[in-house]
């Protein structure tokens, strides 16, 4: 049962970030009107599932009223709501304390900070300032820490002895194809067979955007909410008569890529990578 809404707010970023699925960047277009914001929260409030919804990007602060109006929205329609942001506009502790303090009456679930070297070097790192303000005001925070994948060999009882899995928690969709697979160990493509990281079957979550797109994995839809309401697209949801689901949850990408006839390579280095560039 789908239980939480990712919006993504604006597909526009400061930054380019090499492990970014979804391409922003400061040239990425995509942006929620406030008459979107409101018909899509309309929807979502109606649905009598939805707990709770996160605002995301791209970097949603960069439309800090919007942000907020769609956040004060949510709250008045009784959802949760909280906010993934890198914080750069956390020039200094007594700075990001000025953004954070219209959100604190907002009673905000959470707040996620991205703090990792793919936003910025050790010396200048905004979301450390913004995780101390947040912090000394009381808001709910954390933060969100992404390595450079690297090859390693794990011992760990949940896998295989000796098998190479990739450590730092980088999904292989998106630039992170383009920028980080090389020199990684990969597998024969006929071990793909299943998706382990998304329910496809019976999501708890999806993203919107401001196209209308509901993707139930980055790049993959539901369908489009503002040519079918979003109610009504959940409710006929079926995995299985997906033209890409049905594939994926009997047999992963490596049987997407067969009932397709896509033509691929031999190796990937897990299935998004493989299932990413299959589609």
């Amino acid at each position: 049962m789908l239980t939480g809404i990712h919006i993504l707010l604006t597909y526009t970023c400061n930054l380019e970030c090499d492990h970014c699925f979804l391409y922003c960047g400061p040239r990425a277009k995509g942006t929620f009107t406030l008459n979107q914001l409101r018909k899509a929260l309309d929807e979502i409030a109606g649905m009598g599932t939805i707990e709770s919804v996160c605002f995301e990007g791209g970097e949603p602060f960069l439309f800090y009223p919007l942000m907020l109006e769609g956040i004060t929205i949510a709250r008045a329609k009784g959802l949760e709501a909280g906010a993934v942001t890198n914080a750069y506009w956390a020039t200094s502790v007594e700075d990001a304390s000025l953004w954070l303090k219209p959100l604190y009456p907002l009673d905000i679930s959470g707040l996620s900070l991205s703090d990792d070297l793919f936003h910025y070097e050790e010396e200048h790192n905004p979301a450390k300032l913004a995780l101390t303000a947040a912090k000394r005001l009381g808001m709910p925070v954390g933060t969100i820490s992404v390595e450079e994948p690297t090859p390693r060999t794990s011992l760990a009882k949940k896998q295989d002895k000796g098998t190479s899995v990739i450590g730092g928690g980088v999904m292989f969709r998106g630039r992170a194809v383009e920028k980080l697979t090389e020199g990684l160990p990969t597998r024969q493509w006929q071990e793909l067979t299943q998706c382990p990281y998304e329910d496809l079957e019976d999501p708890k979550r999806v993203h919107i955007d401001s196209y209308g797109n509901v993707h139930l994995c980055q790049g993959l839809t539901m369908g489009n909410m503002w040519q079918t309401p979003l109610p009504l697209l959940v409710e006929n949801y079926d995995a299985f008569s997906h033209p890409i689901c049905g594939s994926l949850v009997r047999g992963g990408p490596a049987l997407l890529a067969q009932e397709y006839d896509v033509q691929h390579e031999d190796q990937y280095v897990d299935e998004c990578h493989f299932c990413y560039l299959a589609r």
